[in-house]
């Protein structure tokens, strides 16, 4: 039985629709990436999900049953920045967020802090912490009551290198401690990193869903360069099968279907047309590819 099920979810904000008949399922055990550009609608769904706004149409399932207060509780989420007390330590500002939720007991405030690998410094000031130790002091939080599965909106959003690789690691442990992980990210190389399944949201609408690497399955991707990259990717626009292409620097990258990527005939046609190609070679298929191809937009967010 998947975790969570959705059901032709659809949102809108007076003319402008931000979802429009989501409908996907989330395996137990997963890490679920939700992928889309700014405005994809990724926060809205998160926000429905999670009972803090209501759909206009569609509905959703965890654990098979429709949302209770009784179900909430096996939720953990941050959808926000937290606010912490800076003068006071991590263990005091957990009492606190307990004492306000009403989740958990007092008693497993030691545990949610061993489980971000904060207990060591559970009685220093919050002040004191890195961006890295503060997010996973939020994501200690909503840890407790022992919450099977974890909503997370942004959850490296701020983040330096350190912070981010502290947070990756993070979720890859929470998911072999058997918590399933539903995220909202913009960082395409680190979803592709942690997460094992995602959907790609695009103005509203599902444009991909499945297993990361069944995602990226069905393309290849050719990287290539001449003398003059402008030139060589006109070429390649008018390459037969030839799908999305773009420009990095002097690189080109143009997407085919898979095993529809005759090198040998890319090389002869873009001779013919006055283009010589100078490198030219079959690229391992990466989740910004994919999503590039899907969203036709450069931004990552």
């Amino acid at each position: 039985m998947p975790v969570l099920s959705l059901d032709a979810i659809s949102k809108n904000y007076g003319p402008i629709r931000a979802l429009n008949g989501v409908s996907f399922d989330v395996p137990q055990g997963s890490v679920y990436g939700i992928l889309g550009p700014n405005g994809s609608g990724k926060t809205t769904l998160l926000s429905i999900i999670l009972d803090v706004l209501g759909a206009d149409k569609g509905g959703y399932r965890w654990f098979g049953q429709p949302g209770s207060p009784e179900l909430r509780k096996k939720i953990g989420a941050l959808l926000e920045t937290p606010n912490f007390y800076h003068y006071l330590s991590g263990r005091e500002n957990l009492r606190i967020t307990h004492s306000i939720s009403g989740r958990g007991s007092e008693e497993e405030i030691d545990r949610v802090l061993g489980a971000v690998n904060l207990q060591d410094r559970k009685n220093s000031r919050f002040s004191t912490y890195s961006l890295g130790m503060k997010q996973r002091l939020a994501i200690a939080g909503s840890l407790l009551g022992s919450p099977k599965v974890m909503v997370l909106d942004e959850p490296t959003n701020g983040l330096d290198p350190v912070g981010i690789a502290e947070i990756r690691q993070l979720i890859t442990e929470l998911r072999q401690q058997g918590h399933t992980i539903i995220m909202a990210s913009h960082l395409l190389d680190e979803v592709e990193k942690i997460c094992t399944h995602v959907a790609i949201l695009k103005k509203g609408e599902l444009v991909a869903e499945g297993r990361v690497d069944e995602v990226m399955s069905d393309i290849d991707l050719v990287e290539a360069s001449a003398e003059d990259p402008e030139k060589l990717m006109q070429a390649l626009k008018e390459f037969p099968g030839a799908g999305a292409c773009r420009m990095e620097g002097r690189l080109v990258y143009a997407s085919f279907e898979k095993g529809m990527a005759p090198m040998e005939s890319i090389n002869a046609f873009c001779f013919s047309q006055g283009v010589t190609v100078t490198h030219l070679i079959l690229k391992k298929k990466r989740l910004e590819d994919r999503f590039f191809e899907l969203t036709g937009n450069t931004s990552h967010a």
